[in-house]
């Protein structure tokens, strides 16, 4: 039973470890900001990674992600993977941390439902049927490192490998690729902190697989600078892939105290790519995704997202999944179906019409 430390109010849907109710965290009450940051830094420390985004004196700027870090020499970003050494910023471009491995068509991917490998959406062009992609597989490419810090997080064991994960140079990944191979998919932790490595994966093992269907598909938070998203729409419109982009939160203060950090890049890169989707309507470019948190992310919230959603395109596919209790709230329930339900009514409600409940298997 978690208690609001601004209201007093208890409540079992009210986190420990974030302290601050729903309603509190709505009203935006600038008292709150401190309490939210420390959680987020104590959060950090076990790990060996920065409180906050530095902003070393003199130090050299990292221009990869909303973060903006400044950092020292000697010193760390705050995504553990970008450091400086010698005046120059470091990590991420010619070798990254990342694990990865093959995952059969079709996978349990965000898009699966919509998508040219799960459904043949695209055929001849996109994928190699017309109905789902078996006896091909996919590329998973798992980035170890973070630009956010959701105390929620899935894959929170990322942190334990940023400092000792396995060193992958590009044309060492690029050669994973083989004949079953029909697409890449990048995730994490998130692939913004090296997302010049699979830029640069993406081209190369594009380029050795002329004539071949290879999609290239990214599955991030969105904190990315502008300038990298525009290659990454490029790579993706070309190839079939998709872009998908997790909306976590609407209210901003919700957004802080869940993910350490502002959703204000993540909104701004969700409307640019909202704009090339009729560049390619046979397989969409761009798919939203939410995580029902019990007790945070209701259907007010969802209603909201989804209105955001649609002004940007209303074909855009939009999947609510179900949570389950990880890293520091475990003490929150899961999803239920009755919230899940409740949710995918209000993104309706918003107006949109391509919406799936993901992970079902989840709800309680």
């Amino acid at each position: 039973m978690g208690v609001c430390i601004h209201c007093g109010a208890s409540s079992p849907l009210t986190s420990q470890t974030i302290g601050i109710c729903l309603t509190c965290l709505r009203a935006g009450h600038d008292s709150m900001i401190d309490h939210i940051l420390e959680i987020h830094r104590k959060s950090r420390a076990p790990f060996g990674l920065p409180g906050l985004p530095p902003r070393a004196p003199g130090g050299i700027k990292c221009k990869l992600c909303l973060n903006s870090c400044q950092i020292a020499e000697g010193g760390l970003g705050y995504c553990g993977i970008r450091s400086v050494t010698g005046g120059k910023i470091k990590g991420g471009t010619k070798d990254a941390n990342v694990d990865w491995y093959y995952d059969p068509l079709p996978t349990n991917c965000v898009a699966d439902w919509i998508c040219p490998g799960g459904t043949g959406t695209g055929y001849p062009k996109y994928a190699y049927k017309t109905g789902p992609e078996h006896g091909y597989k996919n590329l998973a490419v798992f980035y170890n490192g973070c630009s956010f810090n959701c105390l929620y997080c899935q894959n929170w064991h990322f942190r334990e490998r940023v400092s000792k994960g396995n060193r992958v140079l590009v044309s060492e990944l690029a050669r994973t690729v083989d004949n079953k191979t029909s697409c890449i998919c990048y995730f994490g932790g998130d692939p913004t902190p090296q997302l010049i490595h699979s830029i640069n994966v993406s081209k190369k093992a594009i380029k050795e697989n002329q004539g071949k269907i290879l999609r290239i598909c990214w599955e991030t938070n969105g904190s990315m600078n502008p300038t990298l998203l525009s290659r990454m729409i490029d790579i993706s419109l070309k190839s079939g892939g998709c872009i998908k982009f997790d909306l976590k939160a609407w209210t901003e203060n919700l957004h802080l105290a869940l993910c350490g950090v502002s959703n204000k890049r993540t909104l701004d890169n969700f409307k640019t790519i909202a704009r090339d989707i009729n560049k390619r309507p046979e397989a969409p470019l761009l798919v939203a995704s939410t995580l029902l948190v019990p007790g945070y992310i209701d259907r007010e919230e969802v209603y909201q997202i989804a209105s955001f959603i649609y002004r940007c395109n209303p074909d855009i596919p939009y999947s609510l999944l179900g949570f389950y209790p990880h890293f520091l709230m475990t003490d929150l329930p899961k999803t239920t179906r009755v919230q899940a339900e409740e949710c995918r009514q209000a993104a309706r409600e918003a107006g949109l019409t391509r919406i799936r409940i993901g992970n079902e298997h989840l709800l309680s």
